[in-house]
């Protein structure tokens, strides 16, 4: 690890990876952190390997280093791409399905082509504003390593750093529920009751064994949750998941919601051969947010307002997972030809010099970060937080007071979509 660098990025999911390529591609000096060991955050690590969405109504909203980290892991493993003129509000179906292996190979690639100094296995200890840099403290498995930048991006997706140097966040005290990504092997389903196994589930469920949100819904229920092969289904509490503390209790419930789901049905009939699987870590929906300069609500989201410091587009419904067997989620879709921004100031905490948060942990009310959470839209945040540092670094300004013209123009030659002015 160097001394000094021009930006630091601390995070190595769907907003870190762009950003830091952003960064390294711009010409800056590049640090990007990772605590897991491979980049990729949810798509690979909790599996959500699915990314969504680039297109809205049969457009291209966002395009530049996500697009092009997607639709190469999908060309190396033969994955077709949707049609983005069919379009469908079932958002999900727009989802472009890859291989997490071959995407987090794929962003190990791009990362260290740009130049990046990448370290893994490495989580933020201490961070403070040092007026004219930052002072940062890195926990490796040999040590803690200190080193300075002078512009940081937290795309830790929990506003981690910003909560080292004491900035103002504001935790969600009842989070959206939580879900480890399931695989399940071994089943003939020709060979099984599927009413049955319905039926003993409730059973379990009704003696207190099982619950309706460990195969996600009563709507899905057991049969259902087998039909699907698993998959991102489950639903669990996940309170104070931007801590250790929480974050290991959340791991703990969600593995053995798994173990018992394997039990209970490798004990039906023509299931005893039944295998579980699961992705690494449990995808967590929701945590902290920070108070940003610029907020995004609902009713800017549903609205599409465009605002004057638009970064990027985001398109996904207000998408809200609960904890409540007969209402699963609250998804509320946007209207035809609605095109939602995301401003600059949602990535600024009030009061904090240089640094960005772009992702999940972007300044918006529950209903706005619930849509803007999606994996596309941090993609999009991700090369705008590394633009902006970019420029806040090489000019010894402020990331607030950056030209949205010089901004504009960074993001352009990479390739990415910014909205017009306001």
């Amino acid at each position: 690890m160097q001394a000094h660098y021009d930006v630091a990025v601390v995070g190595g999911g769907t907003a870190g990876i762009i950003a830091a390529v952003q960064a390294g591609r711009a010409g800056a000096r590049t640090l990007l952190v990772e605590k897991t060991g491979l980049l990729g955050g949810t798509i690979t690590n909790a599996e959500i390997a699915n990314p969504g969405l680039f297109h809205a109504w049969g457009r291209p909203i966002i395009a530049g280093i996500g697009w092009e980290l997607v639709t190469a892991a999908a060309a190396e493993s033969g994955t077709a791409l949707y049609d983005a003129a069919d379009w469908t509000e079932h958002a999900w179906r727009q989802c472009v399905r890859l291989n997490p292996t071959i995407f987090a190979a794929i962003a190990d690639a791009a990362v260290l082509d740009a130049g990046v100094d990448l370290h893994l296995h490495t989580m933020a200890a201490r961070a403070a504003d040092a007026g004219d840099r930052w002072t940062l403290t890195f926990c490796t498995k040999t040590g803690l390593v200190d080193t300075t930048a002078a512009a940081v991006i937290d795309a830790t997706a929990d506003a981690n750093v910003v909560t080292l140097a004491g900035g103002p966040v504001e935790v969600e005290p009842a989070p959206q529920t939580a879900t480890l990504n399931l695989h399940m092997h071994g089943a003939d389903l020709a060979q099984v009751d599927l009413k049955a196994v319905d039926a003993a589930f409730a059973a379990e469920v009704a003696a207190g064994r099982m619950a309706w949100t460990d195969v996600g819904s009563s709507g899905i229920g057991a049969s259902g949750l087998l039909k699907r092969g698993g998959r991102n289904t489950m639903h669990l509490r996940a309170p104070d998941a931007h801590t250790s503390e929480g974050r290991t209790a959340v791991e703990v419930a969600a593995r053995a919601i798994a173990r018992r789901l394997q039990r209970f049905y490798r004990a039906q009939r023509g299931l005893e051969n039944l295998q579980i699987t699961a992705a690494v870590e449990t995808g967590i929906r929701e945590t902290v947010g920070i108070r940003g300069l610029a907020t995004v609500t609902a009713g800017d989201y549903l609205g599409g307002r465009l605002w004057p410091d638009a970064v990027c587009y985001s398109y996904w419904p207000i998408d809200l997972h609960l904890d409540d067997p007969n209402r699963w989620v609250d998804v509320r879709p946007l209207k035809p030809h609605t095109f939602p921004t995301i401003p600059r100031g949602a990535m600024l905490p009030v009061g904090m010099r240089n640094l960005i948060v772009p992702g999940r942990a972007a300044a918006g009310d529950r209903e706005a970060r619930s849509a803007f959470r999606i994996q596309a839209t941090c993609m999009a945040m991700g090369q705008a937080a590394g633009a902006l540092a970019v420029l806040a670094a090489r000019t010894r300004t402020d990331a607030d007071a950056v030209p949205a013209g010089d901004l504009r123009d960074l993001l352009t030659a990479h390739g990415a979509i910014v909205p017009p002015q306001a």
